[in-house]
């Protein structure tokens, strides 16, 4: 009889059950599939909105800028764009005039501001950054004591091997992204770690470790005592910039940089640290090389520069002895898209430079400040890093 009351009681609690589930649950809509590359290379964007009176592709990076989609009888706005160039590429909706990602695609762009998903259209042949098969390396996710009592955040690449040989010891390429992007943008959207596995298998680039921080330490210090988030600078070179960007510079110096060595098998000199950075981690790269000469061999600025004025005023350690300096670095770098908006500052920079007898190594390339660009001046400068 027992056994008879639970058994019913049981039925009875399932029937409840499945009913408030059935309630819970909105009804779905059609599966949605997007983005679907098409083997023309051109690429069908979907999404389900039955209630939108309009949607837009916003894929300006590819020429697509606010391109009218369609809505079928079941309330899925498509459009097919292309063919286009294979690379890997931001985009998302305007939805009525908002600006969505793409939630039918889990592959998401890192950025504070926007929140753009990716597609990636594969060549003819793999590209530098394919996932072949070949030996890989780690991502791994660190925390760390930062500057002013705060915890920071990078995430680090450590090479193939790097867990089997323990006795060896690496060189390490600090790797600074942009503006509102996130420390997890150089491999997720730059794929410095699938590029690193694929030159080191083809002998083409030295094992090493690649740092990457997070570039915005004043923001993170506001978060984590309650304090409000500071608003982007209004100058790339202006005083709260500058103030910015040595709270980096001695984040990175007093507190990455020793951590990173006492936690990793790095080899700790000067010969054997690079620096680099897009945009404004571009901009911190210089000011923190060139305000510690004594830790940095390697110097690779992508889509960034400091202007004339601000070398003379601040640099004259770099300018004042061209010998001294060209010695000191193995490899000053920069690179340039032509349409970028930074091309024309950064080219009087270089000129500035080579005027003053200094060695640069300059690579200009259509395009403009896109990620497109940096992958390819990933593809110029870890190949020739630590030789």
């Amino acid at each position: 009889m027992k056994q008879k009351i639970n058994l019913k009681l049981l039925g009875v609690i399932f029937s409840v059950l499945m009913t408030f589930y059935g309630q819970a649950q909105p009804p779905r809509g059609p599966y949605v599939v997007s983005p679907k590359v098409n083997p023309d290379k051109s690429v069908t964007f979907s999404y389900l909105a039955p209630n939108a009176t309009n949607v837009l592709l916003d894929g300006g990076q590819f020429g697509a800028a606010n391109v009218p989609m369609t809505k079928n009888a079941e309330g899925v706005w498509s459009v097919t764009f292309g063919p286009i160039k294979p690379d890997i590429y931001p985009y998302g909706f305007k939805v009525d005039g908002i600006t969505v990602n793409d939630p039918a695609n889990t592959y998401l762009f890192p950025n504070e501001r926007f929140k753009g998903s990716l597609v990636e259209i594969p060549g003819d042949t793999p590209a530098v950054y394919a996932l072949k098969n070949v030996p890989h390396g780690t991502i791994s996710y660190e925390l760390y004591p930062g500057i002013e009592g705060s915890t920071g955040t990078f995430v680090i690449y450590t090479p193939p091997g790097y867990t089997k040989n323990t006795k060896a010891k690496y060189p390490v390429y600090y790797l600074i992204s942009g503006t509102t992007d996130t420390e997890e943008t150089f491999w997720k959207v730059g794929k410095v770690n699938l590029m690193l596995d694929n030159m080191i298998a083809e002998g083409k680039a030295k094992p090493m470790i690649v740092v990457m921080p997070y570039g915005n330490p004043m923001a993170r210090i506001a978060e984590q005592t309650g304090k409000e988030k500071p608003s982007d600078v209004m100058s790339r070179d202006g005083d709260d910039a500058l103030k910015r960007m040595k709270l980096f510079e001695n984040d990175l110096v007093k507190h990455v940089i020793p951590f990173v060595e006492k936690n990793y098998r790095t080899i700790p000199n000067r010969d054997n640290r690079a620096i680099g950075g897009f945009s404004r981690g571009g901009g911190q790269t210089l000011r923190t090389a060139f305000n510690n000469v004594d830790k940095f061999a390697y110097v690779c600025s992508y889509a960034s520069y400091i202007s004339p004025a601000e070398m003379d005023k601040n640099f004259t350690n770099i300018t004042a002895d061209p010998a001294k300096t060209n010695k000191d670095f193995k490899l000053l770098w920069s690179g340039i898209g032509t349409e970028d908006f930074l091309y024309k500052g950064t080219t009087e920079w270089e000129n500035y430079l080579k005027e003053k007898k200094i060695n640069v190594k300059t690579f200009a390339i259509p395009g403009g400040h896109t990620w497109m660009n940096v992958k390819q001046y990933l593809n110029e400068t870890l190949p020739v890093l630590f030789k």
